[in-house]
């Protein structure tokens, strides 16, 4: 199975691809799109979806897993960060490919056990699960990569309930 994992934005928005088989995962590619700041709105999402689109028809994922937006000072961010999701979540659908959401802390709670996890424990974690030899950067693509083996592991847990 191989998965796209999204950590969402519109300045920076990182992913992360995984072949997961069997108990293991397999980094096929990880890094950010990025769309510069004195570009209008409509064409910074522009460049967000026709960057995932390519991703897509690259690596041919069976599924995207997106972090779900938390936020609790800024509007403002709120708002143009969940243009950029909707963008993200388009690009999926328009793709064929089953999306799947996580909370910042279903994804804490995936790879640390602890929701409360901070970010330094989480991108080690991300390099020892991946058996990388240092933590992606930026950190975007750590959280992107986080998403996608939150959504493997999730997914070997659902399996072991099926009769």
């Amino acid at each position: 199975m191989i998965i796209v994992g999204i950590d969402p934005g519109y300045a920076i928005s990182g992913y992360g691809v995984l072949q997961y088989v069997g108990n293991r995962f397999k980094v096929l590619d990880y890094g950010v799109f990025r769309t510069p700041s004195k570009q209008k709105m409509g064409d910074r999402l522009k460049t967000i979806y026709d960057g995932y689109t390519q991703l897509f028809h690259t690596y041919h994922p069976d599924a995207v897993a997106i972090e779900e937006l938390f936020f609790n000072k800024n509007s403002k961010t709120i708002i143009t960060v969940g243009q950029a999701r909707g963008v993200h979540i388009l690009a999926a659908a328009n793709a064929h490919i089953p999306i799947y959401e996580y909370t910042p802390l279903q994804v804490k709670q995936g790879l640390v056990g602890y929701g409360r996890a901070d970010k330094k424990q989480m991108q080690e974690m991300v390099k020892i699960i991946l058996n990388l030899k240092e933590i992606p950067k930026p950190d975007d693509a750590a959280d992107a990569l986080a998403v996608a083996v939150c959504h493997g592991h999730s997914l070997k847990f659902k399996e072991s309930f099926r009769l």
